[in-house]
């Protein structure tokens, strides 16, 4: 049995945020003195080719691969700041919601090394990310720690704090399922129905309509 094997998704990084032009040359010549990689592949556009703006480094080794995201994090290439993670392969992770946060009414000037650097002390962080668009941040973010315990310890801690003179708001990330059924929920309180398209009789009078629709709640 190959040994390695275990440990090999664990020596795998993701790396995001990366300029449109940043080839696999310049990543080896980026990471390769963290330690030796065995592979390193820049996704791009099946048809253009184009990146995609995220590659996928694996090193040989565990300790390499955690090195260059501690000390790399962040770093400039092309005068972007690139944003490494541990690659996490099981989209059943992933979706889990497990040790994952989410932070609003955050400053605008809180960037992805600011957001990390801030809950990195409360255990090791999967991904963390600033939601932002052309013009800047947008003001939330989501940090997806290893271990619930470190969400939790995050959450208990930094709620209500002030973070560049603003407080903000952390919580548990809820998946798009979860909102969807609180949103239901409240739904099912609403008791008000619109009607229309009925006939002149029913025009006329106000408590025709009350003996109607009165009757629905004496059958159900």
């Amino acid at each position: 049995m190959n040994s390695s094997g275990p440990t090999y998704p664990l020596a795998s990084l993701y790396v995001g945020d990366l300029h449109p032009d940043v080839t696999e040359a310049m990543l080896y010549q980026k990471f390769s003195p963290a330690g030796p990689i065995i592979s390193i592949r820049v996704c791009r556009d099946i048809i253009t080719r184009r990146s995609l703006g995220y590659a996928y480094i694996n090193f040989q080794q565990p300790a390499d691969a955690e090195c260059a995201l501690d000390t790399m994090n962040y770093d400039l290439i092309k005068g972007r700041p690139i944003r490494i993670m541990w690659s996490q392969r099981d989209p059943g992770l992933r979706k889990s919601g497990v040790g994952n946060i989410f932070i609003k009414n955050m400053d605008e000037s809180i960037d992805n090394k600011a957001l990390y650097d801030t809950f990195s002390t409360f255990g090791n962080i999967l991904s963390c990310k600033v939601v932002s668009d052309e013009k800047g941040s947008k003001g939330y973010g989501f940090v997806h720690f290893e271990t619930q315990e470190a969400a939790n310890r995050a959450i208990e801690t930094m709620n209500g704090m002030l973070l560049n003179d603003k407080k903000v708001f952390v919580g548990h990330f809820k998946s798009r399922k979860e909102r969807e059924m609180e949103s239901g929920s409240k739904a099912s309180k609403f008791t008000n129905v619109y009607i229309k398209n009925f006939g002149e009789d029913l025009q006329k009078s106000n408590d025709t309509l009350r003996k109607v629709f009165g009757t629905i709640n004496r059958h159900s």
